[in-house]
């Protein structure tokens, strides 16, 4: 019998990036443009959960802790103040974006990762 201890079984490989993904929760009634947001997030190597509206996505926050939470800026207000905290106790960052935000992918992401630069900075 050959001793599997020497061979890899899942895990971190060699080949394996370092660090994480961080958990960005999109919200947005428009289900192309979540699409379209979602499909550019993970594409950039993101943890993303779409969530239709504020409500269902606050039901789930709590369970997902994301880093940060991307939305219309309509609804961005209805938001502030009914977020849970992160890991270190912190209000999750929160990402307005415009209505057309979906057809400029290149600022959506520069945006979400100066706002978790600074989140995490301070």
């Amino acid at each position: 019998m050959r001793d599997r201890r020497r061979f890899a079984r899942g895990g971190r490989r060699e080949g394996d990036r370092e660090g994480f993904s961080p958990m960005v929760v999109v919200i947005d009634g428009d289900a192309r443009r979540r699409d379209i947001s979602e499909a550019i997030l993970a594409k950039l190597h993101f943890a993303v959960a779409p969530f239709e509206s504020a409500d269902k996505a606050l039901v789930a926050m709590h369970a997902l802790r994301p880093e940060a939470i991307v939305v219309r800026a309509d609804a961005a207000d209805a938001l502030r103040g009914r977020l849970p905290n992160d890991r270190d106790g912190r209000a999750i960052p929160l990402l307005p974006i415009a209505d057309d935000a979906a057809a400029e992918p290149v600022a959506l992401v520069e945006a979400l990762r100066r706002l978790l630069h600074e989140h995490w900075k301070s």
